[in-house]
C-alpha cells in the first residue's frame, strides 16, 4: 500500500512539474518581448489562433497533434514537451532528493521547493538566453532570492562560502570582460553572482569549470562544422545554467573525485 502511495505521489508530482513548466514556456516565449505573461490565453505564435484547453495539455497534446498546430498545421517545436518533461523530472528529483524525512513517507518540504524554483530559474534563463543571447535583470533577481532562502534552507553552505561565492566567479568574469570585450555578457557575469550566494563558492567555481568545459566542446563543434566563425558569439547562459544544476546535484561526489588524485 505504501509502494502505490509513493508512486501516486511522483506521478501527481512529475505532473505538476510538467505543468508549471508549461507556464514557463509561456515565459519564455512572452518576456523577451515585454508580453504580460500574467493575463491573455496561450496561442499559435503563427496563426493567432488562440489554444484550447486539450491543446495545452503538457506533453500529451504534443504527441496526439503529432507537433503541429490544430488550427494551421504549423510545426509545433519539440522545445515545449521537452521543456515540460523537464520540468516533471526535476520535481521528481527534487521531491526524491530533499522530500525524504526519514519517516517512511516522502513529504513536500521547503527545501525541495526552494531547489525545484532554482531550477525552474535557471531553465527560463537558459531557454530565454538561447533565443535572445539576453539574461533578464529580472530572472537574476530571482535567482538571488532563491539565495537569500536558501541561507535559511540549506545551512551546511556558511554564510561565508555564499558571500565568497557572489563574487568568486562573477569578479573573474567581469576583468576577462574588461580585457577582453565581449568574452562575457553582462547577464552571465550578473547572474553568477546572483547564484553564488545560492551555491557558495566551492560549487560556483565547479559550475563554471563545467560551463567552459561543454561550452568549449559546443564552440569547438560549431568551429569544426562552419556553423559559426572563430569571432561569432553564442550563448553562454545555458552552460553555467546546466554547470549549476549539476554542481548543486553530484557537486560534492565530483569534488572528492577529484581531489582523491591527490591523495596518496
Amino acid at each position: 500500500m505504501l509502494y502505490f502511495l509513493e508512486t501516486l505521489l511522483f506521478v501527481l508530482i512529475f505532473l505538476f512539474g510538467a505543468s508549471f513548466f508549461s507556464f514557463l514556456n509561456v515565459v519564455i516565449y512572452r518576456l523577451p518581448g515585454k508580453i504580460s505573461f500574467v493575463g491573455g490565453r496561450s496561442f499559435c505564435p503563427i496563426c493567432g489562433e488562440t489554444l484550447k484547453g486539450r491543446d495545452m495539455i503538457p506533453i500529451l497534446s504534443y504527441l496526439l497533434l503529432r507537433g503541429k498546430c490544430r488550427n494551421c498545421g504549423a510545426p509545433i517545436s519539440p522545445r515545449y514537451p521537452l521543456v515540460e518533461a523537464l520540468g516533471g523530472s526535476f520535481s521528481v528529483l527534487c521531491l526524491r532528493q530533499f522530500g525524504n524525512t526519514g519517516e517512511g513517507f516522502y513529504q513536500i518540504t521547503l527545501s525541495a521547493v526552494t531547489v525545484f524554483a532554482f531550477l525552474s530559474i535557471l531553465t527560463t534563463v537558459a531557454f530565454i538566453d538561447i533565443d535572445t543571447m539576453e539574461i533578464p535583470n529580472g530572472l537574476v533577481l530571482a535567482a538571488a532570492g532563491c539565495g537569500l532562502v536558501s541561507v535559511f534552507v540549506f545551512p551546511d553552505i556558511t554564510l561565508l562560502s555564499r558571500i565568497i561565492g557572489v563574487f568568486s566567479v562573477s569578479v573573474p568574469l567581469l576583468l576577462i570582460t574588461l580585457l577582453i570585450p565581449g568574452a562575457f555578457g553582462g547577464g552571465d557575469i550578473k547572474l553568477m553572482a546572483a547564484c553564488g550566494l545560492f551555491l557558495g563558492w566551492q560549487l560556483s567555481l565547479l559550475s563554471l569549470f563545467l560551463a567552459v568545459l561543454s561550452g568549449g566542446l559546443y564552440g569547438g563543434g560549431l568551429l569544426a562544422s562552419g556553423k559559426k566563425g572563430r569571432k561569432e558569439h553564442f550563448a553562454f547562459g545555458p552552460f553555467l545554467c546546466a554547470g549549476m544544476g549539476i554542481a548543486f546535484f553530484c557537486g560534492n561526489e565530483i569534488l572528492n573525485w577529484y581531489l582523491g588524485f591527490f591523495q596518496f
